[in-house]
C-alpha cells in the first residue's frame, strides 16, 4: 500500500499503548515523518525491545499505567519539564475475557473500564493544559466499533469504548474554539495481539460482521490517524471516525 507524506517535523507525539499492535505502528510512521515520539507501555520488555530496534534518538518512552492518574500526571510532568505535547494518542487498551455480563468477573470489568476510559480522560487532563498554553493540538481516542455497536459478551470493553466515545464529543466542543482538534476512531477487528485475549468463536462473529470479509490492516488504520493528528485536519473536530470495513454506516 502507497503511504502519504506527513511532515510532522517539530512535533511531539505522545502515543499511549505505544510499544506493540496499532501503537508500535503509529509510533513508527510518526518518526518516519519526523517527529519527535514518547511511547508510554504498561509492559516493560515490550517497550525496551521497541526502542532498541527503533534506534531513533527522537523516540522516548516510559513505563506507565494510564489508568492511575498520578503516574500519568508525574509522566506528563517529566515530558513537559522541557517539551511540549502536540498530537496525543489514546491508544492504550485492554479487552479482557469474553463472557455474559451476569457472570463477568467483577475486578477484571472494573479494570477494563479504568484502563478504555478512565486512562483516555487521565491521559487528556494531564495533556490539554499544555496545548491550550500553546494554542495547538491534536487527540485522537482510539474506540472501537464495538462502543457503537455493543459486542455480546464483551460488555465492559463496549463499555468502556462508547465511554471514551461520549469524551471525545465532549471535549472536542470544549475545545472547539482553540487550535484543538479531539476525534475518536472506531476500528473493527485487526490483526493484533489483542485478538489473542478473545476466544476463536469470539473472533469468528467479529470478522462475520465486516462486509469487506477481513479484518483491518494496521497500516490502514495508522493512515486514519497520521491525516487526523496532522495539521492538514484544521476543521473535524468532537467527530467519530469509522474504519470498519463497513459494519458500521453511522
Amino acid at each position: 500500500m502507497k503511504k502519504n507524506q506527513y511532515n510532522f517535523e517539530n512535533r511531539t507525539a505522545l502515543i499511549t499503548g505505544g510499544a506493540q499492535g496499532f501503537g508500535l505502528d503509529i509510533t513508527k510512521r510518526f518518526l518516519d515523518s519526523g517527529a519527535k515520539v514518547v511511547i508510554w507501555d504498561i509492559d516493560d520488555k515490550v517497550l525496551d525491545k521497541t526502542k532498541k530496534d527503533a534506534d531513533n534518538v527522537n523516540l522516548t518512552s516510559d513505563i506507565v499505567d494510564v489508568s492511575v492518574y498520578k503516574d500519568v500526571e508525574k509522566a506528563a510532568s517529566k515530558i513537559l519539564s522541557n517539551s511540549k505535547i502536540d498530537i496525543l494518542i489514546n491508544n492504550a487498551g485492554i479487552t479482557g475475557p469474553t463472557a455474559p455480563l451476569w457472570k463477568y468477573d467483577v475486578e477484571t470489568w472494573n479494570k477494563i473500564i479504568e484502563v478504555n476510559l478512565f486512562g483516555t480522560f487521565n491521559c487528556c487532563r494531564a495533556v490539554v493544559p499544555n496545548m491550550i498554553e500553546n494554542n495547538y493540538g491534536r487527540i485522537v481516542n482510539v474506540a472501537s466499533v464495538a462502543g457503537k455497536d455493543g459486542n455480546a459478551n464483551a460488555s465492559a470493553y463496549s463499555a468502556g469504548k462508547a465511554g471514551a466515545i461520549g469524551l471525545t464529543k465532549s471535549l472536542g466542543k470544549e475545545l472547539a474554539d482553540k487550535n484543538i482538534a479531539v476525534n475518536a476512531v472506531t476500528p473493527a477487528g485487526a490483526k493484533t495481539r489483542i485478538l489473542n485475549q478473545m476466544s476463536k468463536e469470539h473472533v469468528q462473529r467479529m470478522l462475520s460482521k465486516v462486509p469487506r470479509g477481513r479484518f483491518l490492516e494496521v497500516e490502514e488504520f495508522t493512515s486514519l490517524i497520521c491525516w487526523l493528528s496532522s495539521e492538514e485536519n484544521t476543521f473535524s473536530t468532537a467527530a467519530v471516525f469509522d474504519i470498519s470495513g463497513g459494519r458500521s454506516t453511522y
